[in-house]
């Protein structure tokens, strides 16, 4: 991805302040990047990192010069990154940067920066190290955290950090880029109504991850038009065992999500844009009752995903909701 031309065409405010606080030297020492599941956030924040230290900026990182390509190889110590997306953030994580950063900067440059992606991700404990460290900068040391839900996020570290809010892109815009880099239309409608990019659309599209959310979903949604204990008996049967990531499993909730909005759409006239889903929408409009109902468990379940619990049970909970009414 092209994140310098993603900023200038999708994020200007966010390009234009942080390359006037380059040119005049007025950098914050820490930033949060606040956007919308699917956004950027994290490539962005290792953009904005890497251009504090690149051989040859113009004005932002040049992503070609040794220290870039290092960077891009995690190769480069002075620059620490904790994915939230893969684990919690814990207090153990926010030591070791406090105490790498306590020492003398390794490379000549003398800057050292860290990276927390999905601070919201992050213990009690560790957000308490965090404040204390975000207090009491160092001097050349800079951070870059990204939130999907800046609303978990303590005041206490929002009034520490400068605040970068991504504008949302128009999902009409995002679904033309998407389809115009190669994603199937169907593909890209459903992806669409929770990634914000059309980059990050094509990445999961190709994915096998979503290969098997997918097919689970065209599945499940046969089996509803057959009957509920159809759709009981392949969801247990078939969707369930191919479900055990936690990460596929919550595609394919999202996914489902998108479903029952677009039937909630339909059954008040309303318009959708899961176009390829159009004939089995209103095939499924017939079949399925208490779709407000089914849309506030799906909506929980994307959450409660977060805290570890049995996807299996959850998986069935999920089913039995959709189908209780229609036995």
């Amino acid at each position: 991805m092209q994140i310098d031309t993603y900023l200038k065409e999708y994020q200007p405010v966010i390009y234009k302040t942080f390359v006037n606080a380059l040119n005049t030297k007025k950098l914050s020492h820490a930033y949060l990047l606040s956007g919308s599941v699917g956004m950027p956030l994290k490539d962005v924040a290792l953009f904005l990192a890497k251009s504090l230290i690149c051989d040859h900026p113009n004005p932002l990182a040049c992503n070609e010069c040794i220290t870039c390509i290092r960077v891009d190889e995690s190769n480069y110590p002075d620059l620490m990154v904790f994915d939230g997306e893969n684990a919690k953030i814990k207090k153990g994580d926010i030591e070791k940067i406090t105490s790498n950063f306590d020492k003398t900067a390794l490379e000549e440059k003398g800057i050292m920066i860290y990276v927390l992606h999905l601070v919201e991700t992050m213990t009690p404990i560790a957000v308490n190290s965090l404040l204390k460290f975000l207090e009491e900068p160092g001097k050349n040391i800079f951070a870059f955290l990204t939130t999907e839900n800046e609303s978990k996020i303590l005041p206490t570290i929002i009034s520490r950090t400068q605040v970068l809010r991504f504008k949302e892109i128009d999902r009409s815009k995002v679904l033309k880029d998407a389809e115009n880099m190669g994603v199937l239309p169907e593909n890209a409608e459903i992806l669409s109504g929770f990634y914000n990019d059309a980059n990050t659309i094509k990445e999961i599209a190709e994915s096998k991850e979503f290969e098997t959310a997918k097919q689970c979903l065209n599945d499940q949604l046969n089996s509803l038009l057959i009957s509920p204990d159809d759709a009981v008996f392949s969801s247990q049967r078939f969707i369930v065992p191919a479900l055990k990531q936690q990460s596929t499993a919550k595609l394919y909730i999202k996914m489902l999500t998108e479903i029952f909005k677009e039937l909630l759409n339909l059954s008040v006239n309303e318009s959708i844009t899961l176009k390829s889903y159009d004939n089995i929408l209103h095939e499924l409009l017939k079949h399925v009752t208490h779709i407000d109902k089914t849309l506030i468990v799906l909506m929980s379940s994307i959450k409660k995903l977060d805290y570890n619990v049995n996807i299996c049970l959850l998986l069935d909970h999920i089913i039995y909701s959709i189908t209780k009414e229609g036995k």
